[in-house]
């Protein structure tokens, strides 16, 4: 008997489009894996058996069947997103439980393309910090549950990685998909501007983007053609070999160091590139100082606007903290033009190399414990140590990219990041398909014993 329990989202659609097993049977199996195992990975604040079931079997009646990029695939949806008929909670208490009424629309081209949403995952409150977890769960590494799954679409990155969907949306507003695909060894990817549709509020002043989560090249390709509206992609990856790459382990933030086990990983991902026919070079984009500043400033200003019409008094002690400093940066945030001057800065960077390679975190992804109860300085401190390379683009905007790379000595994955000027997404997925080609990376963590 054939389990589709852990095989890729295009493998899936191709059976399910030839007939070779029902929409029902697809999500059947999967349900019976999250139930398996979700208890012990953390990855979902709701599942829809009954809906996704009822969802699947009305899939599976469409005259279009044959026609759907993602016939029957299971998705997960990061829980920040409205899903129709389902409360969208964004990890808080202070969230009302009222239903959505619509499908946010990225959900909604998902469901056109014949994907069915098995559930919502869990994600920080308010999605602001880099570990997953409030009261409605800790989201934790499936390759290593002592650790997080990093954050703030973590939920969707342990339900990947643990193979419990084949693939799973989340967004990505200071490194939101990228650091838990690295965490969880995944291929995330955010967007540049005006591709994917955004946050119905607006995402963090433009910063933040939705985007897949996924297992492998393909998977990803396809997923962010849909998302993006475009049509599914059809022969495979472009070509990488005229590329010119730039390979840096700086850190953006002054004080923040690598370790070498993720400089490591970079450097020889060059390697890997180099010998596969691309122009290669070590080049480090020219920082500048007040990034830090600048990044912490974003950051919290957008808390505070998404905090604003809440009762502050049902959030977290980190969460509140964090809002009312954002409160003060708004107005340097609103008035200011850091992230104009950050982008005439890198953009000769950008004119003379089209790939950045860089690690893809400085370290691995810390404990996964209750960080939603520790203080606000200790929470902070920790994302920044473990995670200083993503911010950057997000204030820039521009496209980019985590995938594996290695392991660590854990056994864990490894992971590099790819970033790219504006329009530059399939040009990062042509790099990341040469370093899958040339190191095929283990697509699932191993199930318990």
């Amino acid at each position: 008997m054939t389990s589709w329990a852990g095989r890729t989202a295009v493998e899936i659609a191709a059976a399910v489009r030839e007939k070779r097993v029902t929409p029902r049977e697809v999500v059947a199996e999967h349900l019976a894996r999250i139930e398996l195992l979700d208890a012990r990975v953390g990855a979902f604040r709701l599942v829809r058996a009954q809906a996704a079931l009822a969802e699947a079997d009305a899939l599976a009646e469409r005259a279009d069947l044959a026609e759907l990029p993602l016939a029957g695939v299971p998705v997960a949806v990061k829980d920040n997103l409205p899903v129709r008929g389902e409360s969208t909670l964004h990890g808080s208490a202070a969230h009302a439980t009222t239903p959505a009424a619509e499908d946010h629309p990225t959900v909604a081209r998902l469901r056109a393309a014949g994907a069915i949403v098995v559930g919502l995952t869990n994600v920080p409150e308010l999605c602001v910090f880099g570990t997953t977890e409030s009261a409605y769960g800790i989201a934790r590494n499936p390759w290593d549950t002592t650790r997080t799954a990093g954050g703030s679409s973590g939920g969707s990155a342990a339900a990947v990685a643990a193979g419990l969907v084949p693939i799973a949306l989340g967004n990505d507003g200071m490194g939101s998909l990228r650091i838990p695909a690295a965490n969880c060894g995944l291929i995330g990817l955010k967007p540049g501007p005006d591709v994917v549709p955004r946050d119905l509020g607006g995402g963090w002043f433009g910063m933040s983007e939705n985007g897949p989560l996924a297992t492998t090249t393909e998977d990803a390709r396809l997923m962010l053609a849909i998302l993006a509206g475009a049509p599914a992609p059809e022969g495979g990856a472009g070509s990488a070999s005229a590329l010119r790459i730039a390979v840096s382990t700086r850190s953006p933030l002054a004080g923040v160091t690598i370790h070498h086990s993720y400089a490591t990983a970079a450097r020889e991902a060059g390697k890997v590139l180099a010998t596969a026919g691309l122009e290669v070079e070590n080049a480090d984009p020219s920082y500048p100082l007040w990034l830090g500043q600048t990044a912490l400033a974003h950051w919290t200003a957008g808390t505070h606007v998404d905090a604003r019409d809440l009762d502050v008094r049902q959030l977290a002690r980190r969460t509140r903290v964090h809002a009312s400093i954002g409160r003060r940066t708004l107005r340097s945030v609103e008035q200011g033009d850091r992230r104009e001057q950050l982008r005439r800065r890198l953009e000769p960077f950008f004119a003379a190399h089209d790939v950045l390679l860089t690690p893809a975190l400085a370290r691995r992804g810390p404990r996964a414990v209750a960080w939603h109860q520790r203080g606000w300085l200790r929470n902070v401190l920790t994302d920044t140590r473990y995670s200083p390379l993503t911010p950057v683009w997000n204030l820039t905007g521009w496209p980019a990219l985590s995938l594996p790379f290695g392991y660590l000595s854990s056994g864990a994955p490894g992971s590099v990041q790819l970033v790219g000027a504006p329009g530059s997404e399939q040009q990062l997925l042509d790099v990341a398909a040469v370093l899958g080609a040339e190191r095929p990376w283990q697509r699932t963590a191993p199930a318990p014993a």
